[in-house]
């Protein structure tokens, strides 16, 4: 995977709780492909992780979310926790940082819970797409249509269930960022935010 995603700049979107090995593992993959990463946050300096339900590593935030523009980014990725997607979702900002990204069509990786953002944006609805199984009841309600699968990809939009789901999970992504913006990659034209 070496060199794949060179000149590729990475957008990666947490708040405090979010899973750490949901944003380390991928951040690791997409930085071994050759990509730039830039951890994203509504949070000042520094964010905090989660393992579970134990807290995790701080990390540095290298742009502020009041700073960032989607259009600097070529793909975004949204790690899970319980915590992390429920503060995005309640950030306006943040929800409409994400569904820039589907108005330019540009590919998305989500993972776990992470998936809270993206019905917030109204970009689920017609969408084929896996999560932690609890969210199963809130993305068919948004319209989409939810599976029990390790990995699912529909045209730009990679969604993986939970932490073992990873290795799996980065590959789809890679390849997805690699191939660039999909055409079908839109939000749904019923969203009235």
């Amino acid at each position: 995977m070496a060199n794949e995603l060179n000149g590729k700049r990475i957008a990666i979107l947490v708040e405090n709780g979010f899973e750490q090995v949901e944003m380390t593992e991928p951040r690791k993959a997409l930085e071994a492909a050759g990509a730039q990463t830039d951890l994203i946050s509504p949070q000042k300096g520094k964010v905090r992780a989660f393992k579970h339900d134990d807290p995790g590593d701080s990390f540095d935030v290298d742009v502020d979310l009041a700073d960032a523009n989607p259009d600097d980014y070529d793909a975004l990725h949204l790690p899970g926790g319980v915590a992390n997607p429920d503060k995005l979702r309640m950030n306006p900002k943040a929800v409409q940082f994400v569904r820039r990204f589907f108005e330019q069509h540009k590919p998305v990786a989500v993972i776990c819970h992470g998936p809270w953002t993206l019905i917030e944006a109204g970009v689920v609805k017609g969408r084929k797409l896996t999560s932690w199984p609890s969210l199963q009841t809130d993305l068919r309600n948004a319209g989409a249509n939810w599976v029990d699968q390790q990995v699912v990809t529909d045209n730009g939009l990679v969604s993986s269930r939970k932490p073992d789901d990873i290795p799996a999970f980065n590959r789809k992504m890679i390849e997805e960022f690699r191939e660039g913006k999909h055409a079908r990659q839109e939000p749904a034209a019923a969203f009235a935010g």
